[in-house]
């Protein structure tokens, strides 16, 4: 008997408005690892107008401008309801910047306009007096340092209820004043960390695909990926100027 190919269902929400800081670079990271890994990964785009696909393995979702978050705000609300089937259900998801501010309660823009979320995390996001940019690496309990580009005027706070993704070890993290970055829940990673995240972050990539993979076929065998590449990548990357 033929062994079937073993398969995970990318989506991607919304890449034609939410994608403007190199997140592409994660959803084809988590490909590339994948196939690594022995799978083979379907890329699905979801985008404004489009049907839901009735399964997704992982959903991989970037930053955008306000502009950005407006054209998508309707769309994602009707969508909701399964975001949130599958983010109880453990599906994991990574969500960047503009989408990370969405799966929260609301976004409140400098012009005073209230975007609202979605709730899946519990939080809140006000735009600041000033963007917060540079380099940023985080302390994670889960992922160990997470190294990043941060590039964002929203302000987020999480409820107490709320498990960020780690601590900030240089930058601002999720409003420069209480040292979080990013949160977490069930297998829900919300960050502002572009640059792109994944493929500095390889942990976090694999984390995302076993989880997945423990999902769909109860568990999972992970190949060891020789990682030196990514590895310099980080050395670089922590000896860059914040």
């Amino acid at each position: 008997m033929t062994k079937q190919p073993l398969t995970l269902t990318i989506l991607q929400l919304y890449p034609d408005d939410m994608n403007i800081y190199g997140d592409w670079g994660n959803v084809l990271t988590i490909i590339k690892r994948a196939k690594w890994h022995g799978i083979q990964a379907e890329l699905i785009n979801y985008n404004v107008g489009d049907s839901f696909p009735a399964h997704a393995d992982i959903i991989i979702g970037g930053g955008g401008q306000d502009s950005g978050q407006l054209k998508v705000q309707q769309d994602l609300q009707k969508i909701a309801p399964r975001l949130h089937e599958l983010a109880d259900n453990d599906t994991p998801m990574l969500m960047v910047c503009g989408l990370y501010q969405l799966f929260g309660r609301f976004f409140k823009t400098r012009k005073g306009e209230t975007i609202p979320g979605i709730s899946i995390f519990n939080a809140e996001t006000h735009a600041g007096p000033e963007r917060l940019i540079g380099n940023i690496s985080t302390a994670s309990e889960q992922f160990g340092n997470i190294i990043g580009y941060e590039n964002h005027s929203g302000q987020t706070y999480l409820d107490s209820d709320m498990q960020p993704l780690g601590k900030v070890t240089r930058g601002a993290g999720n409003n420069g004043q209480d040292d979080t970055e990013g949160c977490i829940y069930r297998n829900v990673i919300g960050t502002y960390l572009h640059g792109s995240l994944l493929p500095k972050n390889p942990a976090i990539a694999d984390a995302l695909i076993e989880e997945a993979m423990k999902n769909k076929y109860g568990d999972f065998t992970p190949t060891v990926i020789e990682d030196r590449f990514a590895h310099k990548a980080r050395e670089i990357a922590l000896k860059r100027p914040r």
